[in-house]
């Protein structure tokens, strides 16, 4: 029954009926496939962000924000690609089909480098398709430092220049100190935050806490800088 959590879910984000008839929210979900995720890390994390899309919480959210949702695959230099093309969410078949779709995403690649930057870059570009969006968000998911091409923190001044928001959530199987190093270099913009997950087993509940985070939250044009803001 989503449906219960229209009028309170529309409250929470400060949405006016008037107001969610646009797109409010642009999301780019970055999927990490370089070679420390194997093929069950892999289908851990479509199968995850496909259950997330799928609470009710999160849906309704998508609803009430009109948003616009594309996956991108991303592992090294060069090896980036648009998965699952922009999906408009004007209802709950909307993000049933989009999450269908995540859930039976094939992998495209497998064993190369970790290039966070290149995968931001890329990310960047295709907000120009969406032009009527009036939030930005690339939510980066990873299991690795950035090893190959740009690194992320070159990218951060065109970032704030196209009112992007770059969000991470770290998953730390093989590097304890991943978060620190997403806060660091990884995320920039009004509100950006990177979440933990101990391990892939925890990013189910780690992704779904997150995109409720980035698709509810409201940022204040007085809001002062993150640390990593300041150039």
């Amino acid at each position: 029954m989503r449906w219960v959590f229209g009028l309170s879910v529309a409250a929470s984000i400060g949405l006016s009926a008037d107001r969610a008839t646009a797109c409010d929210l642009a999301l780019i979900l970055a999927v990490d496939v370089s070679g420390s995720v194997d093929n069950q890390e892999y289908q851990i994390q479509m199968q995850g962000l496909a259950e997330a899309l799928r609470d009710g919480a999160i849906s309704e959210a998508l609803v009430v924000r009109e948003a616009a949702v594309q996956v991108v695959q991303w592992t090294g230099t060069g090896r980036h690609r648009v998965s699952v093309p922009w999906t408009r969410i004007k209802d709950f078949d909307d993000t049933d089909r989009l999450a269908d779709e995540i859930e039976n995403d094939q992998r495209i690649w497998r064993n190369f480098s970790t290039a966070l930057g290149e995968a931001v870059r890329f990310a960047q570009r295709s907000f120009a398709e969406v032009p009527d969006c009036l939030r930005r968000v690339i939510d980066v998911s990873g299991d690795g430092r950035s090893n190959e091409g740009v690194q992320p923190p070159t990218l951060h001044r065109s970032l704030i220049e196209d009112g992007i928001v770059v969000n991470g959530l770290a998953i730390e199987a093989y590097d304890k100190g991943l978060l620190s190093y997403f806060q660091d270099h990884l995320i920039v913009g009004p509100g950006a935050f990177a979440m933990r997950a101990a391990d892939f087993e925890e990013y189910p509940e780690a992704i779904r806490n997150k995109l409720l985070r980035e698709i509810t939250q409201q940022v204040s044009s007085v809001d002062p800088a993150p640390k990593n803001n300041r150039l």
